[in-house]
């Protein structure tokens, strides 16, 4: 979904008008880069916990790439700011990315969702670290990264 330039005409009002969408249209895509080298880092970052082995913050980096990721997505289709929330199926969803995905980037969602907020909590941080082993985590940053290139892909600016 791409934002369509305004229609070439003349006359003073219409060129003010055009100037005016041509700003907006600048603005949005600084927002959509924001988030999407913002992505790029927490990548980095979710590699370099792997390499580390700090794997419950390997489950952490993956979901805030796809957060970021879906909300640029959300900028660039969207007429409003991306909603303030950490589910990635909320976003997808709301953002109309969710039907477009495959399975496997639905069942991704899944699983990164509890990796975010319930990775904070004593009890459950346990439990899911129990559940982290390098092979999964390196799963994770592959499925995460193929999420995002195809997001990327779907983007109008890049």
């Amino acid at each position: 979904m791409s934002r369509k330039p305004l229609p070439s005409r003349r006359g003073k009002g219409f060129v003010a008008c055009e100037a005016s969408f041509g700003s907006y249209n600048k603005i949005v895509d600084s927002k959509i880069t924001y988030w999407v080298e913002l992505a790029g880092y927490d990548m980095d970052t979710a590699k370099a916990m792997l390499q580390t082995g700090r794997l419950l913050y390997v489950g952490f980096m993956c979901h805030q790439v796809v957060e970021k990721m879906l909300k640029a997505w959300w900028t660039s289709a969207m007429d409003s700011p991306p909603p303030y929330t950490h589910s990635l199926i909320t976003l997808a969803t709301l953002g109309g990315l969710f039907d477009l995905l495959n399975p496997a980037g639905r069942a991704l969602l899944d699983t990164l969702g509890p990796l975010n907020v319930e990775c904070r909590y004593p009890a459950d941080r346990q439990r899911i670290l129990a559940s982290l082993t390098p092979e999964r985590c390196q799963m994770l940053i592959n499925q995460t990264e193929e999420l995002r290139q195809w997001i990327n892909s779907k983007l109008s600016i890049l």
